[in-house]
């Protein structure tokens, strides 16, 4: 079960007054802080796995770059991913944003961990400052994560899907 301290959580509201409401199921995993890598290889009894898909660079969107406070015309590296816990189907589906600033401290290893999760870094030794917004996408809901680590900016989205919402109402019945 995730830990539900966030050090600031904003949560964006919809124009339709009847728009998507957070399934009970998955509230407090989009609430909740720590690592989502410890939290969801606890849920799958040990199995945890990346599969990273692209990585790439492109310049900051502009609402990213102003959450972080940084220049939009700044490039960043984007890391997207799928996050497997003990199912053939993905549960995650993840996106992380390193502007190049962030790039050229501490947070290069980030650059070069291939299918190692980012939390297993992220949290070692270390419980960095987080911001976060929670979101309705296409895709499903989705947690977004500005997190201040050594000095470092940078942002990490992870979208719960289908396969995640299923597995854990399963858990719940």
């Amino acid at each position: 079960m995730p830990n539900r301290e966030v050090d600031n959580v904003v949560s964006v509201k919809f124009k339709n007054p009847h728009g998507p409401h957070i399934p009970a199921a998955l509230r407090e995993w989009l609430y909740a802080s720590g690592s989502l890598t410890q939290q969801l290889t606890d849920l799958a009894g040990g199995q945890f796995r990346v599969e990273p898909q692209q990585e790439h660079f492109q310049r900051l969107e502009f609402v990213d770059a102003r959450w972080m406070q940084m220049p939009h015309q700044h490039t960043s590296w984007v890391r997207e991913s799928y996050l497997y816990g003990c199912e053939e189907q993905p549960w995650v589906k993840a996106k992380s944003i390193f502007p190049i600033l962030s790039l050229q401290k501490r947070a290069r290893i980030f650059q070069h961990i291939g299918s190692k999760p980012i939390g297993w870094l992220l949290f070692q030794r270390t419980n960095p400052n987080c911001e976060r917004r929670v979101i309705y996408l296409e895709e499903g809901w989705s947690r977004q994560s500005c997190y201040t680590w050594h000095g470092c900016k940078f942002i990490v989205q992870e979208t719960f899907l289908p396969a995640f919402e299923h597995f854990i109402q399963n858990q719940q019945a």
